[in-house]
């Protein structure tokens, strides 16, 4: 078991600092997608659902990923706007657990960052009718390059239904892997984000 010290993770006050530090040391360490987290949302009959997103942007305001409101996760967050989060990096033996409210991000923030995307992704947005029954791959290929013609080389706007959402959260779990299930978490709380965090010290 790592022994607690004056450098420990388990003295930081401040969520978003740590956050930012150990994705900067996931960055370095991880094989694939270090961004990658596990999205949770429920539907309108409380059934969850779980699926793997790419982080692309967070701070103290929150976290943001980006996804068409009209599949199934863009709905069940539009109608039950709450979500969870969670980033496991296996290379660190670290993991971290985000719950919150989510909203959407402001369109231009959703323009900016779509016209940051290669130009193939975006195409795609326009091609994938998401989380909707396909008849076969090819008739996916067909809308790929009927869109691929349709913008030739000039600009390619973005879909009104492909949006960004952010979760504001309320809770953040820091985990670290100790021998003999001997873990370190932190918990850190808010009511809002206009209020100040807690933290508290569990049992692994």
């Amino acid at each position: 078991m790592q022994p607690l010290t004056s450098g420990d993770f388990t003295e930081e006050n401040e969520p978003f600092a740590l956050f930012q530090k150990w994705l900067d040391e996931a960055t370095k360490s991880e094989p694939n997608d270090p961004t990658g987290m596990a999205l949770s949302t429920v539907d309108a009959e409380g059934m969850p659902n779980s699926r793997m997103v790419l982080l692309k942007g967070h701070g103290p305001d929150g976290f943001v990923f980006y996804t068409n409101t009209e599949s199934q996760k863009g709905q069940e967050l539009i109608g039950q706007p709450k979500a969870a989060a969670l980033f496991h990096w296996k290379s660190l033996r670290r993991q971290i657990r985000i719950r919150g409210n989510v909203a959407l991000v402001s369109d231009a923030e959703s323009d900016a960052y779509f016209q940051s995307r290669p130009r193939d992704s975006r195409i795609g947005a326009w091609a994938s009718q998401q989380s909707r029954p396909l008849e076969s791959r090819f008739a996916l290929e067909k809308a790929v390059a009927s869109y691929t013609l349709k913008f030739g080389i000039g600009e390619i706007p973005r879909p009104a239904y492909w949006r960004g959402f952010r979760i504001t959260p309320t809770y953040i779990e820091f985990w670290r892997d100790g021998a003999f299930r001997l873990h370190d978490r932190i918990i850190f709380r808010r009511d809002s984000n206009e209020t100040p965090w807690t933290k508290t010290r569990f049992y692994p």
